[in-house]
């Protein structure tokens, strides 16, 4: 972790994550509305591959994503289903970064994990843009705080302080009845299927003894160590990035042949 002498070195990268995806303008107009507050800020996609309004997958990829991140970035993060309603935005200060976004839970469990030092409510109009639509607050609202932040700007200028904010956490594989229960939390590009099951959880429970995984009328008994061990068309486990494990299909999607989708249920047992 970043020493706190280190902290906000690097406060002109924004880094990005939205629901927005690429057909539409909507993630060009929020790097524009960026630039055009802080024209050095170095503006960086971690995805615009969100499923529409899933919460919980944002959730899921800032938490895997911030702690690779220079001290002092500031986070952007759009996926907010409740825009225009009553949900407060947010800006929140922790022990070595900001993150910006609105008050429905999706940036609760990275900055709790980085130490939560200020939170606040942007209520402050003087660095919103003009009018604000009611459609697009990422544009109209987080793009021009995270981007005033970026620059160096004190973040108690930006609205009002609050204790706290609306959490989130990612569910929890279970053991119980000699099972042990998960669920995908995320697919990714190649088909991977990632469950909330680490491995250390995996191989207390197996002991190392043969095992049975079953998801959707499927049997996965086998985990391998990278993907080039597995014998094709053959869905088998293996430790991800994300540092859980996946069911994946050699060179192909374990999505696709299993027509999964977040969620679904795994159960393991020996």
């Amino acid at each position: 972790m970043i020493r706190e002498n280190q902290c906000y070195l690097n406060m002109n990268t924004i880094a990005l994550i939205t629901d927005f995806g690429l057909k539409d303008n909507f993630a060009g107009v929020i790097k524009g509305v960026c630039l055009k507050i802080n024209p050095e800020a170095s503006l960086i996609d971690i995805s615009h591959g969100v499923l529409p309004q899933n919460i919980l997958e944002a959730s899921f990829l800032l938490l895997k994503s911030f702690s690779f991140f220079p001290g002092g970035t500031v986070f952007l993060v759009v996926v907010d289903p409740g825009v225009g309603s009553q949900r407060r935005a947010l800006a929140v200060k922790t022990r070595n970064f900001y993150f910006v976004g609105p008050d429905n839970g999706v940036l609760w469990q990275s900055a709790a994990k980085d130490g939560i030092k200020k939170i606040i409510s942007l209520t402050n109009k003087k660095y919103f843009l003009k009018e604000p639509s009611s459609t697009f607050h990422g544009r109209d609202i987080f793009a021009p705080c995270a981007s005033y932040l970026s620059k160096g700007m004190d973040i108690n200028k930006l609205g009002n302080s609050l204790n706290k904010i609306k959490s989130l956490c990612l569910p929890m594989a279970s053991l119980e009845n000699n099972r042990l229960s998960g669920e995908i939390l995320y697919i990714d590009k190649f088909g991977n299927l990632v469950t909330n099951i680490t491995k250390s959880q995996f191989l207390k429970f197996t002991k190392r003894r043969r095992f049975r995984l079953h998801i959707k009328s499927r049997v996965v008994n086998k985990i391998y160590s990278f993907y080039n061990q597995a014998l094709s068309n053959n869905l088998f486990l293996c430790e991800g990035s994300f540092g859980f494990l996946e069911i994946s299909l050699r060179e192909k999607s374990a999505a696709a042949l299993l027509r999964a989708k977040l969620k679904d249920k795994i159960i393991v047992k020996v």
